[in-house]
């Protein structure tokens, strides 16, 4: 369940999705472990996943997504 967001947003977005799990969460959460799994089985392509709790991994990608140019 915590790793079907990003799942979800990559299916109704055509921009990049940056996916970051947590290790806090509900239930049985494995400290991120499931989190992490679930997202990483996703089917969407344009999801990019980070490691447990990596905000600044997370934010580079962010950098060099928006610095890509586009090929002319």
């Amino acid at each position: 369940m915590e790793g079907a967001l990003p799942s979800v947003v990559a299916g109704m977005v055509k921009s990049p999705v940056i996916a970051v799990p947590t290790s806090i969460g509900y239930g049985t959460a494995f400290g991120g472990i499931a989190a992490l799994l679930g997202m990483l089985n996703s089917c969407s392509s344009n999801i990019a996943v980070v490691n447990i709790d990596n905000g600044f991994g997370a934010g580079f990608m962010a950098s060099s997504i928006n610095h890509i140019t586009a090929a002319r």
